[in-house]
């Protein structure tokens, strides 16, 4: 299989990003996280205790994602 990504608009990337996503978190089980991922999750759990971040609901950010690319 092939696919000229180049020839793909942002629209199509981000559909088939999301497809593939969907795929591996229905597909695949123990997957190690690198070490590197836990310092980056107790970083962002640190600044979140803090209230230097906030949460945002996925369903608001997949929308600003799709209105920014259309």
């Amino acid at each position: 299989m092939s696919i000229d990504i180049q020839e793909m608009t942002a629209v199509e990337k981000l559909q088939t990003m999301e497809l593939l996503w969907d795929d591996i978190c229905h597909s695949t089980t123990n997957i190690a996280s690198p070490d590197w991922h836990g310092n980056i999750l107790r970083k962002r759990e640190d600044q979140l205790q803090q209230g230097h971040e906030k949460f945002q609901d996925w369903s608001q950010a997949k929308k600003e994602i799709w209105d920014s690319v259309s």
